[in-house]
């Protein structure tokens, strides 16, 4: 059987991205993301919060970097992978999530949701010289939608 990593969360940034780029020149930001959840404890409900450590590669590091402030909030596709090292002596290691793909959501936690002056779009990472999926070359954003067609 295949082992299987894939992570999919939800939440809100912590602190704004941080973009660098490595000695071969390659962008990469990190960024953490808080994701709520609640339970029951006895008759009440709890939040309990986890924070989790984002890092984004390439060119799409390089895009959304501005994009990702504090209290934005984004939808995070990646893989798990684990950092060791050691310091002093101590063996230490780090979770974080390597994303394949962000998007961005509604406004931040101030806003009162999606409006179209939002920035607001997907950014993945791709295997160079990958061709972009049908009909994704031709659409321009929210912004040149014609909602005539919609129903409601």
């Amino acid at each position: 059987m295949t082992d299987i990593n894939k992570v999919f969360l939800v939440g809100r940034l912590t602190r704004d991205a941080e973009l660098k780029f490595t000695a071969g020149g390659t962008p990469v930001s990190r960024f953490a993301v808080a994701v709520n959840r609640s339970r029951k404890n006895g008759d009440q409900w709890e939040e309990e919060v986890s924070y989790i450590d984002i890092v984004l590669w390439g060119k799409s590091a390089e895009s959304l970097s501005k994009y990702l402030t504090k209290g934005k909030q984004v939808a995070v596709d990646g893989e798990l992978r684990q950092n060791r090292w050691e310091q002093d002596g101590q063996q230490r290691s780090r979770l974080e999530v390597h994303a394949v793909n962000v998007q961005l959501l509604g406004g931040t936690q101030q806003g009162s949701g999606y409006s179209s002056s939002s920035s607001s779009g997907s950014f993945s990472r791709k295997p160079a010289g990958q061709a972009p999926a049908a009909g994704q070359e031709s659409f321009s954003g929210p912004d040149h939608f014609d909602d005539d067609g919609i129903p409601f």
